[in-house]
């Protein structure tokens, strides 16, 4: 498997973590469930799996936050964390030149810049957690407080 950006991240922090491959559908709309059908795929709980969602606050700055498979983002609490006051979604079209990822592969470590980032507290309850590697058809599992080192993040509640 090539190593991606977010791997050799990893592997300069030297944080363990394992990196595996699915069978990727082309379908990545968090709308239509993609995150738990990679838990599926993966064979592990879908509470594991935490997609990484893209958003502009109405000054236009980028925030990334993470959230598990099973649940939704609240926005009322993602805008708490962020401190700002509206959020919107990255363009799907944005997201490569703005993080250096694709819609299904949009890891929240080794983005293009550093973007303050928010994950679920959720994330604290599991032992691993899976989250993109960087490409379709590559999760990375971690242990969430490696995690949160890596991408530099902020836990806190985010869950509707």
């Amino acid at each position: 498997m090539k190593k991606t950006n977010a791997m050799r991240i990893l592997d300069g922090l030297k944080i363990d973590y394992e990196a595996e491959e699915y069978e990727d559908d082309g379908e990545h709309e968090l709308a239509r469930g993609a995150a738990g059908r990679t838990a599926e795929k993966l064979g592990v709980p879908p509470e594991t799996v935490f997609k990484t969602i893209v958003m502009r606050s109405e000054d236009k700055e980028v925030l990334v936050f993470c959230q598990s498979a099973v649940s939704e983002i609240n926005l009322k609490k993602a805008r708490q964390a962020a401190g700002c006051r509206e959020l919107s979604p990255v363009k799907q079209e944005e997201l490569l030149a703005l993080t250096g990822y694709i819609r299904g592969g949009c890891s929240p470590i080794g983005m293009k810049r550093k973007f303050r980032t928010f994950i679920d507290e959720s994330v604290i309850l599991h032992d691993k957690v899976c989250i993109s590697g960087g490409q379709r058809g590559v999760q990375i599992k971690i242990r969430p407080d490696d995690l949160v080192r890596a991408a530099e993040a902020t836990v806190t509640d985010l869950e509707l």
